[in-house]
């Protein structure tokens, strides 16, 4: 992995004697899906395991994940984000989180559309939420053998940060990341300026 690119091993099917069997090999940022599995699982490991939420994250799960996940990946609606930054107060800390964007050509993935974030961006309203440090975006490409369209969507995405940061964040230096690869495409994530890769397949099957 070149120095820039960050190693998530997502790690939401595995036990925790597996977790922490890659952990005694060096591996500190691990990713969960689940709100209840995130908590129990950092019960019962390392404090200083750096955990990423990467899963589609529901209002009334936010309490169990805010002030616990390092990183959220998967902020992905207004509503959403208001939520999370209420917790946040509530909890007297500021939560990292990605905004979840949607480049892919399936309905079952979930994010803004690029023109929703550009819009909420131009209104003030990703600056009107102190409690949350916006730290880049995050996007999944469609699982496809087309390696162009991967590129492509994994390219879009790479703008569609370019243009933020330049614009918005051009001052803030934690808007730094971009979260986009997985097993199967993280090679081309790479190649198209990925910051953060969630592997999970290519790490723990046999």
């Amino acid at each position: 992995m070149p120095p820039r690119t960050a190693l998530v091993a997502v790690s939401k099917t595995q036990p925790v004697e597996v977790i922490r069997k890659a952990y005694a090999a060096g591996q500190r940022a691990f990713g969960e899906s689940r709100p209840q599995a995130l908590r129990d699982k950092a019960s019962k490991l390392p404090a200083d395991i750096e955990w990423h939420f990467i899963g589609h994250l529901q209002s009334n799960k936010i309490k169990l994940v805010v002030g616990l996940a390092h990183t959220i990946h998967s902020a992905d609606s207004k509503k959403l984000l208001v939520e999370l930054n209420k917790e946040a107060e509530r909890q007297q800390c500021t939560q990292r989180c990605l905004l979840q964007v949607h480049v892919a050509q399936e309905e079952t993935k979930y994010g803004f559309t690029p023109g929703e974030l550009r819009a909420l961006a131009a209104a003030g309203f990703l600056a009107q939420l102190p409690c949350l440090q916006i730290a880049g975006l995050m996007g999944m490409a469609t699982f496809t053998n087309d390696t162009e369209q991967i590129r492509r969507e994994f390219r879009t995405l790479k703008n569609l940060y370019t243009e933020l940061k330049q614009t918005y964040f051009s001052t803030a230096a934690a808007f730094c990341e971009l979260s986009m690869g997985m097993s199967n495409d993280y090679s081309i994530a790479v190649a198209e300026g990925s910051t953060i890769v969630r592997i999970g397949k290519a790490l723990f099957e046999d």
